[in-house]
């Protein structure tokens, strides 16, 4: 056997230990990428569990997700007020109070909104910027996105306006807004009782039609507001409605609160 240098148990001068074969880079990037992409193949085999990962119920986004349990929360609503009728029916019938009481009982619940009123009214409808918005007017500088969308304090601004104006009743979307209704937006996205809206935003009011003109266009806050109607677009629409009957609160009206733990 030849004990040269390229043999592998020997060194050059028969001692000591041998140089090991020199493998080319080639290979080793070769079965890198080979090792890598089975390691690909493996965790999204382990990910999707046979199943087709896009269509999968479980990754829905978070969008979807609320969207489903607004749509849930207005069938338990409708559900909840459907119930509620016909308990106050049976109450009615067969609870041996006086016509006085009765009539005490029913001004109570008209004060706190849950039940249905009918009146003039006026709706006021809100709307984000149309796409592409620019400055309309000179002087004024280019839009920064927050310039072209309603945001939450612009809906608190119409709804206190209303209600300064001697509103009976204001209904937001297609929601009646009572004592611990809030108005609170997310994104650009309207949160209001479980229930999520996108724009355009109506809010109603039932009462007198001039004191709630006269209450919107008095608002410092709109005036504010109006200002980005006029320059950058945003939608506003005053409208006369007529009689109009607004639904009663179909809610729960207990008050929730955080409590400490422990």
């Amino acid at each position: 056997m030849s004990n040269s240098a390229d043999s592998p148990g020997t060194g050059a001068t028969g001692s000591g230990p041998a140089r090991r074969p020199r493998v080319k880079p080639v290979r080793v990037l070769t079965a890198a990428v080979f090792a890598l992409a089975g390691l690909i193949f493996f965790t999204s085999f382990d990910t999707a569990k046979g199943t087709d990962i896009r269509q999968d119920g479980s990754l829905l986004k978070l969008s979807d997700l609320i969207q489903q349990r607004s749509r849930k929360n207005k069938q338990l609503d409708e559900s909840n007020a459907a119930l509620r009728g016909s308990v106050e029916s049976l109450a009615e019938s067969d609870d041996g109070s006086t016509r006085a009481e009765d009539e005490k009982l029913g001004g109570l619940e008209k004060g706190a909104g849950t039940r249905k009123l009918t009146g003039k009214a006026v709706s006021v409808t809100l709307n984000d910027a149309p796409p592409g918005a620019t400055a309309k007017l000179p002087g004024y500088p280019e839009p920064q996105p927050d310039y072209l969308v309603i945001h939450q304090q612009d809906l608190q601004a119409v709804v206190n306006a209303l209600w300064q104006g001697g509103a009976q009743g204001v209904k937001v979307m297609d929601q009646r807004l009572i004592s611990t209704s809030a108005v609170r937006c997310v994104g650009n996205t309207l949160i209001l009782q479980g229930r999520v809206y996108s724009p355009p935003y109506k809010i109603t009011a039932v009462g007198d039609p001039g004191r709630l003109k006269r209450a919107l266009a008095d608002s410092k806050a709109i005036q504010t507001y109006m200002v980005y109607v006029n320059v950058y677009g945003l939608g506003w629409k005053v409208t006369d409605d007529g009689t109009v009957t607004l639904p009663g609160y179909s809610g729960t009206v207990d008050l929730h609160y955080a409590k400490p733990v422990g």
